[in-house]
């Protein structure tokens, strides 16, 4: 079996590395957009497109599954790119919204959503937590941790001051959806600000018990995996020796 993930940029290693520490494919086909990061300030149609010419590019290897890691990429393109594909294609707020709502019982729980502006414009996790009877919902854009995580600041100053800048006004919430895959990489800072409090919701981690549920199997040995990219795929090999 094997499986391509699909990002805007280095953020869907994330799950990669979840997919490799429990494997479910042989082999994992993992091409990041990195010459159009981010995606999240884009408009929809942009957006669409760019996912439509990755489906293109996963066309040359035969997958027989594709996850699009990048949260805003599933907010909007799922539909589009299902029409031009004939393998499934799986996208990680679905996963998400599950994965929380199999720990938080409590309806009335502070759950907190962050993630780029066009993910949170588009209110795919917000409405699909109302329709499950949560009632206490805060969505956050926090788009410019993108380019800082891309930037490798994980821990430090700089991150420590953008993460007061977005949370300064909030109450310690119960659970944090992490919806963009850049931010597992910095959730032990912001489970630290919230003194770690929060339960928080991996893309990567909820995709894998997703995968599971839909009836793939767990395999014992670690998959293959091959990182190609838009643009300066050195780099992004570079990245993910060091995130893997």
């Amino acid at each position: 079996m094997k499986v391509g993930i699909f990002d805007s940029g280095a953020g869907g290693l994330t799950v990669a590395k979840s997919l490799i520490e429990h494997p479910i494919f042989n082999e994992i086909i993992y091409y990041g957009d990195t010459a159009r990061v981010p995606y999240g300030p884009k408009d929809s149609n942009t957006i669409i497109r760019y996912a439509l010419e990755a489906i293109e590019f996963f066309n040359n290897f035969n997958i027989d599954a594709l996850i699009t890691a990048c949260n805003t990429v599933s907010a909007y393109a799922l539909p589009s790119m299902r029409s031009k594909a004939n393998y499934p294609i799986f996208g990680v707020i679905e996963p998400g919204i599950l994965a929380l709502h199999n720990r938080i019982k409590d309806k009335n729980a502070n759950i907190l959503i962050i993630g780029t502006r066009a993910t949170i414009n588009s209110r795919r996790y917000e409405d699909e937590l109302i329709k499950l009877g949560y009632k206490n919902i805060t969505s956050l854009q926090t788009g410019m941790l993108v380019p800082i995580v891309e930037e490798g600041i994980t821990e430090g100053k700089v991150l420590d001051a953008m993460l007061e800048y977005y949370f300064h006004n909030l109450n310690i919430p119960d659970a944090i959806i992490l919806g963009c895959t850049h931010f597992p990489l910095i959730a032990n800072a912001i489970g630290d600000y919230f003194h770690n409090k929060p339960l928080l919701i991996h893309s990567g981690d909820a995709m894998v018990e997703y995968l599971l549920n839909q009836g793939y199997k767990a395999l014992e040995k670690e998959p293959q995996i091959t990182i190609y990219a838009s643009d300066n795929v050195y780099q992004l090999r570079q990245i993910a020796a060091q995130w893997l």
